[in-house]
């Protein structure tokens, strides 16, 4: 008995989606999903794999099939039909292609929106003044330059006033040194931000760490207890803000797991929310080649329970008063920093300049 055509392409088409299907959910190719937003990513990720294994399997299919069925027999040197084409299937694969692409770009933009990375009312042209009018391109460059005169808010300047307002942040950080720069949507220079997600939108975060990348370390401090340190933890289930900058040259935080990235720049402040779900220490890598030891800087996101969250702060507030009450009774001449420990960091081979850079 001859099976028809039509009840193969249905079998075929079948095998081919459960085949997708599978592959889409179970290709274990991203790490550990732990916050909240890496769910969503993980579900556009996830969408992209089921589509593109589908379309793999079946042009790979049709290729294969093609050679083996169409191939040339021996003694068959005659030549194969002529075909001028098929209007009907040209605008089939012309047209499917065209709907996954707007459905996939639909739905990325569903996502990226949801984590937070769109606001409409952020959107407005870049300030223009009568110079900048009579003189093509030079509205990009003054704006870039942050030197024409506007009357918006200077938001970087004012994000960069309150985080400077927690001693421990203004005492790692030297945007005295930087000047902030103003946004510019119009011509795309801005402080890249990641707000809150729509659950969370108009609420305040339930945590507030302030980020400072430098060449080649990370530091965060908690404007609530004044404690700094070089390992970040925060505790499972509380929204946390990230008020990110950099003390040099561009540097950019990402945490493969919680699937977010975010440029770090001198003179602009970068913003970036998320909800941890999964506790465990995760890799902080910086994404952006920032000079010859770009490759050693990293440290580690601990997500943790809340009581074990309490305890480590505790023991970060403890050592703080006992590094400061050893420095005060092994400095008692009351000499300034970089003086006190000259001598320890030559033979650390530490530079002079850096130390004051880190302090400054």
């Amino acid at each position: 008995m001859k099976i028809p055509s039509s009840i193969w392409t249905l079998l075929i088409g079948i095998v081919l989606t459960l085949a997708s299907l599978w592959y889409g959910q179970n290709h274990g190719l991203l790490p550990t999903a732990a916050t909240d937003e890496a769910t969503l990513v993980d579900g556009l990720f996830n969408t992209m794999m089921i589509v593109s294994t589908g379309i793999f399997l079946l042009v790979e299919g049709v290729l294969i099939y093609c050679a083996f069925r169409y191939r040339q027999r021996p003694g068959d040197n005659e030549d194969g039909p002529p075909i001028e084409g098929n209007v009907p299937l040209e605008i089939l694969w012309t047209a499917i292609p065209a709907i996954i692409v707007l459905g996939i770009s639909v739905y990325s933009f569903e996502v990226y929106n949801d984590i937070g990375g769109f606001d409409p009312h952020s959107i407005h042209e870049a300030p223009m003044t009568q110079e900048s009018m009579t003189m093509p391109g030079t509205a990009i460059a003054a704006t870039l330059s942050d030197t024409p005169p506007s009357t918006e808010p200077n938001l970087n300047q004012e994000k960069s006033d309150e985080a400077m307002q927690d001693p421990a942040t203004a005492a790692v950080r030297n945007s005295d040194q930087i000047p902030q720069l103003r946004n510019a949507p119009g011509v795309g220079s801005v402080a890249p931000t990641l707000g809150a997600s729509p659950e969370n939108k108009g609420k305040a975060p339930q945590m507030v760490i302030n980020v400072t990348g430098l060449q080649y370390a990370w530091i965060f401090t908690y404007p609530e207890t004044g404690v700094t340190t070089g390992e970040m933890h925060i505790p499972v289930g509380r929204e946390v803000r990230l008020n990110m900058t950099a003390n040099d040259v561009i540097h950019a935080f990402w945490v493969p797991e919680f699937r977010l990235k975010q440029d770090v720049i001198p003179g602009r402040q970068s913003e970036i929310r998320f909800t941890p779900r999964i506790a465990g220490a995760y890799s902080l890598i910086c994404a952006e080649l920032c000079g010859p030891y770009h490759g050693a800087m990293n440290t580690q996101v601990v997500v943790e329970t809340q009581e074990a969250y309490d305890q480590w702060m505790q023991e970060q507030l403890v050592a703080s008063r006992e590094t400061l009450n050893q420095a005060v009774a092994v400095n008692p001449a009351g000499l300034s920093p970089d003086e006190f420990l000259a001598p320890y960091t030559k033979e650390m081979g530490i530079h002079p300049k850096m130390l004051h850079q880190v302090h400054h």
